[in-house]
């Protein structure tokens, strides 16, 4: 059974950084792409960059290019979100999510087949 924790989320100022980790259970993440997502109250749920495990290749929306990088952590089964100069926009419930995928990934979240349960971020001063 997929099991998906995400973990790092906090409350952070503007200008911080944060990272979040994924930890994935009940997969080898070499077959997947991995999402992250995020959901501000109010709001729908957002793709926020996804990768292709097997070949690295990435994806970010347009409001995080040059301030979140996603990647693998080689030593454990976990995707890792590293966000940098965050704003307060950037608040919300961070989630990730899995697919079964060769080479491809996507930030549309029906796409995606097994979800984590969230970890909150939160930029205020």
């Amino acid at each position: 059974q997929v099991q998906l924790v995400e973990s790092g989320g906090g409350l952070v100022q503007p200008g911080g950084s944060l990272r979040l980790s994924c930890a994935a259970h009940g997969l080898t993440l070499d077959w997947y792409a991995i999402g992250w997502f995020r959901q501000a109250p109010g709001k729908e749920r957002e793709g926020v960059s996804c990768i292709s495990v097997n070949d690295g290749s990435t994806a970010y929306t347009d409001s995080v290019k040059g301030r979140f990088t996603i990647s693998r952590d080689n030593d454990k089964n976990t995707i890792l979100l590293q966000m940098n100069s965050l704003k307060p926009e950037d608040t919300g419930i961070y989630y990730c999510a899995a697919m079964e995928a060769y080479k491809y990934c996507s930030t549309s979240a029906r796409e995606y087949e097994d979800w984590g349960q969230g970890t909150q971020v939160t930029v205020s001063s």
